[in-house]
């Protein structure tokens, strides 16, 4: 998340030469590709972390501090 971001909730992604931007709510792509695999992963992440995103989101914009969020395991 960058601290000038606009609406609708996303988060950023990059992966050697590929970038992406996914949305929040849905975890759905915005803009952007990634590998499968690594779409998974990323999804799976996010899945875990939605509400927790959502708030980083929303603090951001309003305070601009956010917080660090558990990587996969």
């Amino acid at each position: 998340m960058y601290f000038n971001e606009h609406n609708p909730p996303h988060f950023h992604v990059e992966y050697n030469e590929y970038k992406a931007a996914i949305l929040i709510n849905s975890l759905g792509v915005m803009e952007g590709k990634l590998p499968a695999k690594v779409l998974s992963l990323v999804i799976e992440w996010a899945s875990e972390h939605q509400e927790e995103l959502l708030d980083n989101w929303n603090d951001l914009k309003e305070t601009g501090h956010f917080h660090k969020i558990k990587p996969l395991v």
